[in-house]
């Protein structure tokens, strides 16, 4: 395939790709027999994105649930009615809950404004289910009498059964971003699930982290198995010397560790436990939602990888600065002080829990919302970086397009220099999986000459 007059790093060139690879980039170059010719139009070619935090069957099934908090839903009205905007006897998942919309709802609210059939609200932190009467008679399992079961995803999937949902949609939506692999960051995930996965969510690259059941899982000719997924809760976090033991069992069966950490608890407690163990290459901190200076210099000397979530400062900044504490607020998801310190740094989704458009979610990292420390706004070359490392290592240098590299790319509907101001209003035209083109808005022509 040729890929005609686009924008690589301010040039204007074309490209080759051949065998999955990028074969030559130069100016005009001529169409070869056979050769499928695209028009890139002037529009930026950029290595494919990567999610390096994503939860594959969670954000598949919200793509089907309602939406029940902020922004789409503010207040109990808007919530009533979201409720109701679709009427069945089948069960209704809600998602994102919090509660700025209509307080500590339970059992008793759901029965009262919710519809007559079974319904289960999953709270924004994700870690509550919120179940109405009818949804607690059809699971008949061990849920609290108010409905609110905190920390209870294996109970309810073992009530509900373990039937994986569809990734189709999603896979289409991502691959529409740009988005050329993800990083499935799921706890509970097990042998199972990456089998699941395999064969769910092709054609994306994909690293798999999981539980201890993958220690032994050699899936190097399919997917990347990647580190231990540790997570963590600050009112119950485990002895030091537990988490400690569970980092060297990982090590020593060659894996990394993502340890979950949104507090300063849970990161202090991660980053004493990673030194105690020795830290290893590949090493991760997920979030890293709260670091202070010192949190950071100890982060760095652990020679750790941090993995943020930068668009949450514009999807929950109001929240933030009502309910976090005015002492942690110059420290929330910093940024480029993780940059200046040295820190590997790279950026997910946390989908469901947040948009996977890895598009607003640079244009967050460059521009801070009022009242979150502005200074902690990188550029947009420094955003996107976040979003170009490779699949296996979330700390490693940003991949470029260079001839031998593989063409796993994306083609937006602008140059660089225009879309650096606007990532938010970025459109992808073309997206490319070794050299196969996986996503297509545009129209493209062939040389007469071809016989295809």
């Amino acid at each position: 395939m040729l890929v005609r007059n686009v924008d690589v790093g301010g040039e204007r060139v074309d490209v080759r790709i051949k065998d999955g690879l990028i074969e030559a980039l130069s100016d005009h170059l001529p169409a070869l027999d056979h050769e499928r010719v695209v028009e890139g139009k002037g529009g930026a070619l950029l290595p494919g994105l990567h999610d390096h935090h994503i939860h594959l069957n969670a954000t598949a099934a919200a793509l089907q649930s309602v939406h029940c908090g902020p922004t789409e839903v503010e207040d109990e009205q808007q919530l009533i009615a979201a409720l109701h905007r679709n009427p069945g006897g089948d069960w209704l998942r809600g998602i994102g809950y919090h509660p700025s919309v209509a307080g500590e709802i339970d059992r008793d609210w759901l029965d009262k404004y919710g519809p007559d059939r079974p319904v289960r609200i999953q709270h924004r932190s994700g870690r509550m289910w919120i179940f109405n009467s009818r949804a607690i008679a059809v699971l008949d399992a061990n849920i609290p009498d108010d409905g609110r079961l905190v920390d209870g995803d294996v109970l309810v999937r073992q009530a509900l059964g373990s039937q994986r949902p569809d990734l189709g949609q999603l896979i289409k939506k991502l691959l529409s971003f740009g988005i050329t692999g993800v990083t499935e960051v799921t706890p509970g995930n097990d042998r199972l699930d990456l089998e699941h996965y395999l064969r769910a969510a092709r054609p994306l690259r994909l690293s798999i982290m999981g539980g201890e059941d993958l220690h032994a899982v050699d899936g190097r000719h399919a997917a990347n198995i990647g580190p231990l997924k540790i997570h963590n809760h600050d009112h119950d976090l485990p002895p030091l010397s537990a988490l400690t033991d569970s980092i060297k069992k990982a090590h020593a069966h060659g894996r990394a560790v993502a340890v979950h950490c949104v507090t300063r608890a849970e990161l202090m407690l991660s980053l004493a436990a990673i030194q105690d163990a020795g830290p290893s290459h590949g090493d991760r901190i997920e979030h890293a939602a709260i670091a202070d200076a010192a949190a950071i210099e100890w982060i760095k000397r652990l020679d750790l990888t941090v993995v943020t979530q930068p668009h949450f400062v514009a999807e929950r900044g109001a929240a933030y600065l009502r309910d976090v504490d005015r002492d942690d607020l110059p420290y929330l998801w910093p940024l480029k002080s993780f940059l200046d310190a040295g820190i590997r740094l790279a950026a997910g989704s946390d989908a469901p829990f947040g948009d996977c458009n890895p598009w607003k979610a640079m244009a967050s990292a460059a521009t801070r919302p009022e009242g979150l420390e502005p200074h902690e706004a990188v550029t947009a070359e420094q955003a996107l970086a976040l979003y170009i490392k490779p699949v296996e290592d979330a700390g490693g240098e940003a991949r470029i397009i260079e001839k031998g590299a593989t063409a796993d790319l994306c083609l937006l509907d602008r140059s660089w220099s225009d879309a650096r101001n606007v990532l938010a209003e970025v459109s992808v035209r073309a997206t490319w999986i070794s050299g196969e083109m996986v996503y297509d808005s545009i129209s493209s022509t062939r040389p007469q000459s071809s016989a295809v």
